[in-house]
């Protein structure tokens, strides 16, 4: 991927975006391109720039958002990008430049907290999911990259917050870095015993990170500065978390039981098929991989209990987005919101008991 020398002011991205189409694309005359700023995003700034009105030409310039390095490997995100393209998950690469990257433009819309209940399109996550989990399940064993984040965000958060996190105005609703240490082994100690399997994982898909292309009929995900080698139940699980929303939360959109199962048969079905080669039945007939009960009850119950990984990692994360994005987003009371879940939350799932 080619490395443009040049950085784009954070504050005013369109005419950095410009520059670098201008060098990517110096047949478009400069006159007839057109930007798209989008809005969406939480952690970086990202702008279309096109010539078709239909957006077939789009090349899109994502702006790192300030101090995200503490957040964000973004060599291993450079990284992964290419191995997702290389296995049809991602789009094409066109360069990156010291403060982000251009890549292509895919059709479609980004969902919705309604889209993604919506069991026509839940299935299509699920399996692209699993054609993202089944990338690279060769035999090594990598290591979860869960538990160096988590421990890494929860320093920054005692290194460079602590002023802010023990100021008396505070206390109940951000638990004191004792308490988050606690419930960090805690975690440490019960979530690896229940043999979550290490795959590639996105880490970070929520609904506006998903592009459904309705004339292909199948989705993308996108933005993959999360991306690594995790516990599978882990990125389900934060999937789930992901129905209530992030500019509006409300938990009362995190799937039902009923959901869940119809969403992880249509995964553990691709998941199997990808990473076991379609077993046939005993006649040789291509079987459509059978999903046992025992293994969709097992699959629910760690997805369950490493959500509560998921509200911890990113109540952290909104801790340390608080104190240096520019961005316009109360990180503060969304870092509240998921703290205040994980603890609602941990005594129901730690009730629930994988099937013997």
């Amino acid at each position: 991927v080619p490395h443009l020398g040049i950085a784009v002011d954070e504050g005013d991205v369109l005419p950095g975006a410009l520059r670098i189409v201008r060098q990517l694309r110096p047949a478009w005359e400069p006159a007839t391109v057109k930007t798209k700023l989008f809005t969406d995003g939480i952690t970086n700034k990202l702008v279309a720039c096109y010539t078709d009105e239909g957006m077939a030409d789009a090349l899109l310039v994502r702006v790192y958002g300030r101090r995200t390095e503490l957040l964000v490997d973004r060599e291993t995100e450079l990284r992964n990008f290419q191995v997702l393209r290389a296995h049809g998950c991602a789009p094409d690469l066109y360069c990156a430049f010291q403060n982000g990257l251009c890549y292509q433009f895919l059709p479609g819309i980004a969902l919705g907290p309604g889209h993604v209940r919506d069991p026509h399109i839940f299935r299509l996550v699920a399996r692209e999911m699993a054609r993202v989990h089944a990338i690279h399940a060769n035999g090594s064993l990598p290591r979860p990259i869960l538990w160096q984040k988590l421990h890494k965000y929860l320093s920054l958060v005692k290194t460079e917050l602590s002023p802010k996190v023990s100021d008396p105005s505070l206390p109940q609703d951000v638990p004191s870095p004792e308490a988050l240490e606690r419930e960090l082994a805690w975690m440490q100690e019960t979530l690896p015993p229940l043999g979550s399997p290490v795959v590639l994982c996105h880490n970070d898909l929520l609904c506006k990170n998903i592009i459904y292309d309705r004339t292909r009929e199948r989705v993308r995900f996108i933005d993959y500065e999360y991306t690594g080698y995790n516990y599978q139940a882990f990125d389900i699980g934060n999937h789930f978390n992901e129905f209530a929303g992030v500019k509006e939360v409300d938990y009362g959109l995190y799937p039902s039981k009923e959901t869940q199962l119809q969403w992880l048969h249509s995964y553990l079905q691709a998941y199997k098929e990808l990473t076991q080669g379609r077993p046939g039945d005993t006649q040789g007939r291509p079987g459509d991989t059978q999903v046992s009960e025992e293994e969709l009850e097992a699959l629910y119950v760690q997805v369950n209990k490493f959500s509560l990984a998921s509200h911890f990692l990113w109540a952290c994360w909104g801790l340390i987005q608080d104190k240096y994005s520019t961005i316009d987003f109360n990180f503060l009371r969304y870092a509240k919101l998921r703290f205040k879940q994980y603890f609602k939350m941990k005594p129901v799932v730690t009730a629930l008991q994988v099937p013997k």
